[in-house]
């Protein structure tokens, strides 16, 4: 099995250590750091996108595969920023106004950024005019929303309310959490709904697709 294969097995399995060291020997032996991302890391956390909708992982496995991903994604960035590589889009993420959970977000923060999109992640009780700042100031092409209280959804929609009458027209709001359904995406006016991190990929680039 050669390198890439292998750094993606340990994504899979969710070994930093082998991540970081397989990522080391890759990068000794001339490979690109955007081939490691993509033939390497990409492919591993696809695999742990796969399992987790067939319910072969849990939030525990996704956190310790994403955790690799990041060590070895550390090693990475800024060889990719020198060599004047950019992510495929940029977006802005956070936990709405009121709410202070993470794990969701963090792990489609995980994803994204695994699957080449740049993340600018902004936490937790996050107000719309700090989403609205954010999205103008990185000039982002999509807005993560997430929340896991029935009580902080209505936040949700103060956010993409302030998003569009900051005239973001093209700005894509995409929003997630245990609470939210895709009706009530519809009626909010969101772009996109991902009922849980492994589907906002592939959600977020249909949406900037």
């Amino acid at each position: 099995m050669d390198e890439l294969k292998q750094l993606s097995e340990a994504v899979i399995k969710g070994n930093r250590n082998e991540a970081k060291r397989l990522t080391q020997v890759l990068l000794d032996s001339g490979k690109k750091p955007l081939e490691i991302v993509e033939q390497g890391l990409v492919p591993g956390m696809a695999v742990v996108g796969e399992k987790f909708k067939c319910n072969e992982f849990f939030v525990p496995e996704m956190l310790i595969a994403a955790r690799a991903m990041k060590e070895a994604m550390a090693m990475l960035e800024p060889l990719l920023a020198q060599a004047g590589i950019k992510p495929k889009c940029t977006a802005i993420l956070g936990t709405v106004q009121g709410d202070l959970h993470d794990i969701g977000k963090n792990l489609v923060g995980m994803m994204w950024k695994g699957a080449n999109i740049g993340v600018v992640d902004l936490g937790t009780n996050v107000p719309p005019e700090k989403f609205v700042a954010a999205a103008k100031e990185n000039n982002a092409q999509l807005v993560g929303l997430s929340a896991l209280l029935t009580t902080t959804i209505p936040a949700m929609k103060d956010t993409i309310k302030a998003v569009r009458d900051a005239g973001l027209q093209t700005v894509k709001v995409i929003i997630g959490g245990a609470p939210v359904t895709q009706e009530y995406a519809n009626e909010i006016g969101a772009d996109g709904y991902a009922p849980d991190a492994a589907s906002a990929v592939d959600v977020a680039l249909k949406a900037v697709a």
